[in-house]
């Protein structure tokens, strides 16, 4: 998959926008619901579930707007105000958070290309890497399905970026100035855990 003429820099997605609105297909269109929802587990068909835990916030005061969850009912939220641009963070009820993605499309890409993203312990190269071996052995048409879903979405399979490409962006924000005005709290101001150990990645 080719993300090689993509734009790079840690506050500017690492890719083209996807154009229209994103959320009403992630939540009704039958090819995406069944590969966010099953396959990348973001699902965002049940508004009625998406309920934060108590006493989470944002150190900056900023409004964080859960919109989609995991099976486990860790959450994807939105950061501040404003529509599908804003940053996305995800906040495991294990007591973990962490900047994901600036906007819903650079989200988008990252679920089609590494949905096995939070499925590595300590979420090393190497532990990635052995999910997503695992992720193809249990499913083992995962590529005809992520087309489906991309093309449904509007995205051509062919010009979604490379695996490297979104797990080294996932590890940029991280250690960008995103992420600490995406820093996420508990009411009495302890942070969350980092959701992903940055240490373990190559620069």
């Amino acid at each position: 998959m080719d993300g090689s003429n993509a734009p790079t820099g840690p506050d500017v997605p690492a890719w083209p926008e996807v154009s229209g609105a994103l959320l009403p297909l992630l939540g009704s269109d039958e090819d995406v619901v069944a590969f966010f929802a099953g396959i990348a587990d973001l699902d965002v068909t049940s508004p009625a579930d998406h309920e934060l835990q108590e006493g989470v916030l944002l150190a900056s005061g900023a409004r964080l707007e859960q919109f989609a969850r995991a099976a486990s009912g860790d959450a994807f939220c939105f950061v501040g105000e404003g529509g599908e641009e804003r940053p996305v963070v995800y906040i495991s009820l294990d007591g973990e958070a962490g900047l994901l993605a600036l906007g819903l499309p650079e989200l988008v890409r990252l679920c089609l290309v590494a949905p096995w993203w939070r499925d590595a312990a300590g979420r090393s190269a190497e532990g990635i890497r052995a999910a997503a071996d695992q992720y193809w052995q249990d499913i083992p048409d995962l590529d005809q399905r992520r087309d489906r879903a991309a093309r449904a979405l509007g995205l051509d399979p062919a010009r979604l970026p490379c695996e490297a490409m979104v797990l080294d962006r996932l590890v940029e924000l991280a250690r960008g100035p995103a992420a600490e005005a995406c820093l996420v709290i508990y009411d009495e101001g302890e942070p969350l855990d980092p959701l992903f150990d940055i240490s373990a990645h190559r620069r």
